[in-house]
């Protein structure tokens, strides 16, 4: 059985001791901060902006049944036809079955993190079809054939030398660092893909019940593109990207922009109802929108941590986290890295598999801090940790618990153990660090506290 989280403290070992991956994402990140909060001052009062937010999103979470069944019946209203996808493999099943009924050969595709989730690409070329990712920093990542790096900025962790050198090698382009050189490369490269695509498949920021409409917020206009040439178009979004009104994308949008990448608002915001309509000069002729479960719906039942699910992507918990910061994206070797990938993996591909993330945390309360729907991302890592411990504790758990609860009910019991604990810290100091150190898997990387040569009741008893 694959051992995940022996590849993640040996991955994280790894990323730690490259010195100039850690600083090329800490100076990305450090910039993002300061353009960040250029356009947090720009709201007239960003807490309320949060408060509000937040209480939209838990309308929409708390009656999300309600909620899609308007949103799946004013979409099929105007001929798009809906598909309910509980499980990843029908997901995929489902839209195989859609390129297939097309005769499709190439697809187009824009970001789209679920479909990261569910393996879509591998799924579709392993059938025989060519799949192009639109969005720059995804074609990047998939020409060097590896999992984005972060949810927002997939190729942050590259150098304009290394993506040259990658356009070289798979593109046959010049060498250049130029970032409007290097663009235009990638724009050539993928015009033909648009014109050529059967499919287009894309994601969706948002979901707006009271219109039907899907919601794509983007900076390059890619997704418009894979949207309106194809025949097809296609959108699989999670359940959870629901919101009640139309109006509310006048928080979220400038919201997501913000927390997102530090701008005032994304360059392209579009909104999808259907496919191509009587009079209309462009779009598909058929439009398909897959809404995915895969597991979601069990976060849901968790009244202590369904607040995971208000989640809006911007990644901003991330941004600001000291263990995202060092061991980089790829560590995590999951869909959704950081804070937010921590809570939510556990849920949604097995809590024993994937507890060690939600250990992979300062608790420093940084994420919960700077999420603007409010998660309370530092307090479900604790959680995680508990129900992990509950479900199946190790053998080395319950002993050292029951142990402690023995010493702890006993204060005379408890006070040799002091003593007993400042008589052997000399000998702790000499093997601290070895493996001859019983206490080897805290100490590697932390000092334990000194016993102090007087406690406090041993004081206050000569006080007294």
């Amino acid at each position: 059985m694959k051992s995940f989280v022996r590849e993640f403290i040996t991955q994280s070992r790894h990323v730690t001791q490259e010195l100039r991956h850690r600083q090329l994402i800490q100076t990305a990140l450090g910039k993002y901060e300061v353009k960040r909060d250029e356009k947090k001052a720009a709201f007239q009062n960003w807490p309320a902006a949060r408060q509000a937010a937040a209480e939209t999103k838990w309308e929409a979470i708390n009656h999300l049944d309600q909620h899609l069944t308007d949103f799946a019946r004013r979409l099929e209203a105007r001929g798009t036809v809906v598909h309910w996808a509980s499980t990843a493999e029908t997901a995929r099943d489902i839209i195989l079955g859609i390129v297939r009924d097309s005769k499709a050969r190439s697809i187009i595709k824009s970001k789209a993190m679920t479909a990261e989730e569910i393996h879509l690409n591998d799924a579709l070329e392993h059938a025989g079809f060519e799949v192009v990712e639109s969005d720059l920093g995804e074609y990047i990542v998939q020409l060097r054939k590896e999992a984005p790096y972060h949810i927002v900025f997939p190729a942050m962790h590259l150098t304009r030398g290394e993506i040259s050198e990658l356009f070289a090698r798979e593109l046959g382009s010049a060498p250049t660092e130029s970032p409007e050189e290097l663009t235009m490369i990638a724009r050539r490269a993928l015009r033909q893909k648009y014109i050529t695509a059967d499919v287009g498949i894309t994601g969706a920021n948002f979901a707006i019940a009271e219109t039907g409409m899907i919601s794509i917020t983007e900076n390059e206009g890619n997704a418009r593109l894979t949207a309106a040439l194809p025949k097809v178009m296609i959108t699989l979004l999670g359940i959870e990207k629901i919101l009640p009104r139309l109006e509310d994308l006048a928080l979220f949008l400038p919201m997501l922009a913000t927390a997102g990448a530090g701008q005032a608002l994304t360059c392209y915001n579009s909104l999808y109802g259907g496919p191509r309509q009587p009079g209309e000069s462009d779009g598909p002729e058929q439009y398909h929108v897959v809404l995915l479960d895969n597991r979601r719906t069990q976060l849901l039942a968790d009244p202590e941590q369904r607040d995971a699910l208000h989640c809006i992507r911007c990644g901003a918990c991330l941004n600001v986290c000291p263990i995202y910061r060092n061991i980089g994206g790829h560590t995590y070797a999951t869909t959704y890295s950081g804070p937010i990938g921590s809570v939510i993996t556990p849920h949604l591909r097995g809590l024993q598999d994937w507890k060690h993330l939600s250990y992979a945390s300062s608790l420093c309360g940084a994420c919960t801090e700077t999420c603007p729907v409010k998660i309370d991302l530092h307090h479900h890592l604790l959680q995680n940790r508990r129900n992990s411990a509950r479900q199946k504790p190790s053998r080395t758990e319950k002993l050292t618990f029951k142990l402690a609860a023995v010493v702890m009910n006993r204060p005379r019991l408890y006070a040799i153990v002091k003593k007993m604990a400042r008589l052997f810290q000399p000998l702790h100091k000499l093997v601290k660090g070895s493996r001859l150190d019983p206490a080897y898997a805290w100490t590697q990387t932390r000092d334990l506290p000194t016993v102090p040569d007087q406690s406090f009741k041993d004081w206050w008893r000569t006080r007294a």
